[in-house]
């Protein structure tokens, strides 16, 4: 029991599971700032049902990948940024457990969306029907999306704009287009997470017609668009700050300028060398991740009267991300064997 309990913590991928995390908690904080609502039981419910979406899709990518035997034919994939969670490769578990994991957890996310919807919230219903016809269907026929091109926007806006919104009408039962505006710099990172992560993955998935972005492009334009995806996420909090849409204390998501920059000039380097280019694999998670929660610290630090005890621990957050953000900026500009 233990060992299959271990062997499902593996296909679940649990550590990227902060994609999720993050836009959930931007769309409650805009609601808690501007509209004054929150609620926790509701939030903990977006949160569960936006997990159980993430881990079905995951899941669901695995299994589809292993029917078109992309995952098979892989053999330049870097754990655990590429090539799935190899399971059902390993033998670890069966193709048919792996699909009736992500049907449960597709289940689980649906039984959620219908509850809110009843709780007076009929729009989650429908973005929650997007977010599950989106994830099951990113590799899985007939519409196999990450095959088409387009698989690369969906996971930006389901994984951004989607929940951010998702979490902010759960709270307040509107719809406003802040939310959208602010979490464009979440999407464009969390597309730049999965399109970098395809850098690896290029031979299999050109080998089993799986068109992705960088198949499409080539690894050498790939690169290219991989700094024009970054570059744009952080172009779009200074344009949204200079449009009075976003507090100015959201300026703080440019702090992680200087680790963008290197994982830029690393993968313009190293985009036909996997395991070279890891570093900017990890890299661009750590932006996401640090990049999204300095926007909602931004957005405490806004509501929050200067000198109180709330804006004191806001600040202490704020410098815990600058720190962790830049030991990781020397570690990926520190040359190897340093």
């Amino acid at each position: 029991m233990l060992r299959k309990a271990k062997y499902w913590f593996i296909e679940l991928r649990a550590p990227f599971l902060t994609a999720t995390l993050v836009s959930i908690i931007l769309g409650t904080v805009i609601a808690f700032t501007r509209d004054d609502s929150f609620n926790l039981g509701y939030f903990a419910l977006a949160f569960l049902g936006g997990i159980c979406a993430h881990l079905g899709t995951n899941i669901a990518n695995d299994y589809f990948d292993h029917r078109s035997r992309n995952d098979e034919v892989n053999k330049e994939f870097v754990r655990p940024f590429s090539g799935g969670s190899r399971t059902i490769q390993l033998g670890l578990l069966t193709p048919r457990e792996v699909l009736g994991g992500a049907l449960f957890f597709f289940t689980v996310a649906a039984s959620i969306g219908v509850y809110l919807t009843l709780m007076n919230r009929p729009l989650v219903f429908a973005l929650v029907l997007v977010g599950l016809v989106s994830g099951f269907f990113y590799t899985a026929p007939p519409f196999a999306w990450a095959n088409k091109g387009v698989g690369e926007a969906l996971v930006g806006i389901n994984f951004g704009a989607l929940m951010t919104l998702g979490a902010y009408y759960v709270q307040t039962q509107k719809l406003q287009l802040e939310p959208i505006i602010a979490s464009i710099p979440i999407s464009l990172l969390i597309l730049a997470v999965l399109y970098i992560n395809e850098f690896p993955d290029y031979a299999a998935d050109k080998a089993v017609g799986k068109k992705t972005l960088v198949v499409r492009l080539g690894r050498d334009k790939a690169a290219q668009g991989y700094a024009a995806i970054v570059s744009s996420a952080y172009v779009s909090v200074l344009l949204s700050v200079l449009l009075g849409i976003t507090p100015v204390y959201t300026l703080l998501a440019l702090m992680p300028l200087p680790l963008a920059a290197e994982s830029v000039r690393h993968a313009l380097k190293f985009h036909s060398e996997p395991f070279k280019l890891v570093a900017s694999n990890a890299a661009t998670i750590v932006l996401h991740l640090v990049t999204s929660l300095l926007l909602s610290l931004g957005y405490l630090l806004d509501r929050f009267m200067f000198g109180s005890l709330e804006y004191f621990l806001v600040i202490i957050a704020v410098g815990m991300c600058t720190l962790f953000t830049a030991g990781f900026y020397l570690k990926l500009k520190r040359p190897k064997g340093k």
